[in-house]
């Protein structure tokens, strides 16, 4: 049985990882990557995989937040 706690997770996780892709500002596009990413450590941990959590918090939301935000040191912001 699916908690309605559950279900927002799920929805946020969704309308995150929309609006992610949606986005012309790669900026906001990199810290939208990274709060799915948090967001699905959240999930992980609640489905008691707390390495896993651990990692997808360490990898996804630190080192590829950080890597994204470098690459963007090198490229135009702004998505034509």
């Amino acid at each position: 049985m699916i908690v309605p706690n559950d279900l927002l997770v799920l929805l946020f996780l969704l309308i995150v990882g929309t609006a992610a892709l949606m986005m012309k500002d790669l900026l906001a596009a990199i810290v939208l990557t990274g709060a799915y990413s948090f967001i699905m450590a959240n999930v992980w941990l609640q489905l008691g995989a707390c390495d896993v959590a651990f990692t997808e918090a360490a990898v996804g939301a630190g080192a590829s937040t950080a890597l994204m935000m470098a690459c963007l040191s090198r490229v135009p912001r702004w998505e034509k």
